[in-house]
C-alpha cells in the first residue's frame, strides 16, 4: 500500500515540475541574446558568440513553449476523457 502512495506522490511531483521548469525558464530567459551570452559565461565559464546566443535563446524559447503546450494538451485530454466517462455512467443510469 505504501509503495503505491509513494509512486503516486513521485508521479504528481514530476507533473508539477514539468509545469514549473519550462515556466521558470521562460520567466528568467533574457530578451537580449548578449545578456544570455553573459549569463552563460558567468554560470559556466563558456563564452558564446552573438549568433550562438541568438540560436540558443530561440531554441530554449521553442522548447519551453512546446513543453508547456504538450502538458496543457495532455491535461486537457485527461479532463475530456474523465468527463466523457462520467457522462457515460450517467447515461447508463438513466436508461436503467
Amino acid at each position: 500500500m505504501r509503495t503505491r502512495r509513494c509512486c503516486r506522490v513521485a508521479r504528481r511531483s514530476g507533473e508539477i515540475a514539468g509545469w514549473i521548469i519550462p515556466g521558470a525558464i521562460l520567466a528568467l530567459l533574457p530578451k537580449c541574446p548578449v545578456c544570455l551570452a553573459a549569463y552563460v559565461a558567468i554560470w559556466t565559464g563558456i563564452g558564446l558568440s552573438f549568433s550562438a546566443a541568438t540560436h540558443l535563446r530561440a531554441g530554449l524559447l521553442i522548447l519551453c513553449v512546446g513543453l508547456i503546450l504538450f502538458f496543457a494538451a495532455r491535461n486537457a485530454r485527461r479532463v475530456i476523457h474523465k468527463f466523457s466517462q462520467h457522462e457515460e455512467i450517467i447515461r447508463r443510469r438513466a436508461i436503467c
